[in-house]
């Protein structure tokens, strides 16, 4: 029995089941989080999402995303169904602590604890992990664990959706370099099954706000950047700048891919501040630049060699300071 397998056997078993995802929720942890939730209800499994907050605005087109509760919003009926849980699902997350104030739910949980992710070390917290590193995105792991324990035969629009919407948005609309031949295959078949990827891809790209448009303009003209002795980029956004555009959750994703898009840019980052500290992603391109260790290292986050994010508990100033000191160790 193969590793996919022995999960199928635990989903069987359970008759609560509970599926996680990371803070901050992005495409992939809320596509595979629902596409997930389709197939535990193909599967015949009362199944409930539990999210730490919110999904982004850009993602409230996705079908059943009503059904994606989270910590910040519903905290009774969250809690509730943690505390109940026989099985946790934690998706796109390689640590507890990366779900912020789910983490205690997660540890202090007797429920059977499975792990689907792609994120660089994880940690032991779960009774069956399957991690795969050189995946694209945890969407693709699900496809890869469906196949595997011979229910490829359920896949269909409901849950080809949000895969396809994970698959997408983490390797970069299929330009990063996590994307193998097996991950064009995948798309093929999710198209075969009737996702329509061209009304996603709409979905995602092409309804910009008056706001959030003038607020990207204003972070390229004005909070871009360029060091040119590192092969740097960097935008950052105070909460007065933010506040100034009316900034809703979403509007500054992609940010940080524009930075690296500068011709001669090999390491690219976004700084937004928030009341608490702030926001830091990283990016940069090849072998050379692994911004996951500069995060791990100096602002207390982590992720992929290419595609890592961090948190700065201080003012904006302070974290630039703090960026421009350790870059060049890694530049």
């Amino acid at each position: 029995m193969n590793k996919s397998q022995l999960i199928l056997a635990e989903i069987k078993k359970a008759n609560r089941i509970v599926i996680t995802a990371h803070k901050s929720p992005d495409g992939d942890s809320i596509g595979s989080s629902l596409a997930f939730y389709e197939l535990c209800l193909k599967l015949g499994k009362q199944t409930v999402i539990c999210h730490p907050d919110p999904a982004p605005k850009f993602l409230q087109w996705l079908p059943n995303i009503e059904q994606v509760h989270n910590l910040e919003q519903h905290s009774e009926l969250v809690e509730e169904k943690m505390a109940q849980a026989e099985l946790i699902f934690s998706l796109d997350y390689n640590d507890p602590s990366r779900t912020g104030p789910m983490e205690q739910l997660i540890v202090n949980s007797n429920a059977t604890k499975i792990v689907i992710d792609h994120h660089l070390n994880p940690s032991d917290f779960a009774d069956i992990l399957m991690s795969d590193t050189t995946s694209c995105s945890t969407c693709q792991l699900v496809y890869i664990f469906m196949e595997e324990a011979g229910i490829l035969n359920l896949l269909d629009a409901k849950i080809g959706t949000p895969m396809y919407l994970g698959i997408m948005t983490d390797s970069g609309s299929f330009r990063f370099n996590s994307v193998l031949p097996k991950t064009h295959q995948i798309a093929a078949h999710l198209i075969e099954v009737g996702v329509r990827q061209d009304l996603i891809h709409e979905q995602v790209f092409d309804v910009n706000t008056l706001g959030r448009i003038k607020l990207r303009s204003y972070a390229c003209a004005e909070k871009l950047i360029v060091l040119e002795e590192y092969k740097t980029a960097y935008i950052s956004m105070g909460l007065e700048d933010l506040e100034r555009f009316t900034y809703e959750k979403g509007d500054t994703e992609g940010l940080v891919n524009v930075a690296l898009s500068i011709q001669g840019i090999q390491i690219a980052a976004f700084f937004m501040e928030t009341t608490d500290g702030v926001k830091i992603s990283f990016r940069s391109k090849g072998k050379l630049h692994p911004v996951n260790i500069m995060s791990e290292t100096h602002f207390g986050g982590g992720g992929h060699a290419n595609a890592a994010g961090g948190f700065f508990k201080g003012n904006l100033n302070d974290a630039l300071i703090k960026f421009k000191e350790v870059l060049p160790s890694y530049a």
